[in-house]
């Protein structure tokens, strides 16, 4: 796990902003953050501040949010996308049936 910073406060809109260490050009929008347990604490939803000083501003999966307040941050790596669920059940559907291009059924 790579350290990545520091939590320094919450936010008025509810966010926690976090200090980035001088190289934070290694961490991206959609990153989890964790804690040193491994605890997902957070979504990365933006990296503001000049390049020399960057923060983050990170929105919390957590709501033990002053316990995390001045502890270190690790990559957690990116979440994942989910997967479309309506398209799944739509073929599922009783009745649902597939065409081929000439418009003939494929059942």
């Amino acid at each position: 796990m790579n350290e990545l910073g520091e939590v320094m406060h919450l936010s008025k809109s509810g966010r926690l902003i976090v200090r980035l260490q001088k190289d934070g050009k290694q961490i991206k929008s959609g990153q989890l953050l964790v804690d040193p347990n491994g605890k997902r604490i957070g979504k990365v939803i933006e990296v503001i501040g000049p390049v020399n000083a960057p923060y983050a501003s990170v929105a919390p999966f957590t709501d033990r949010i002053k316990k995390i307040i001045g502890t270190n941050v690790f990559n957690g790596g990116v979440l994942a996308k989910r997967r479309d669920f309506r398209s799944h059940v739509r073929k599922q559907q009783k009745g649902f049936r597939r065409y081929n291009n000439l418009g003939e059924n494929q059942q």
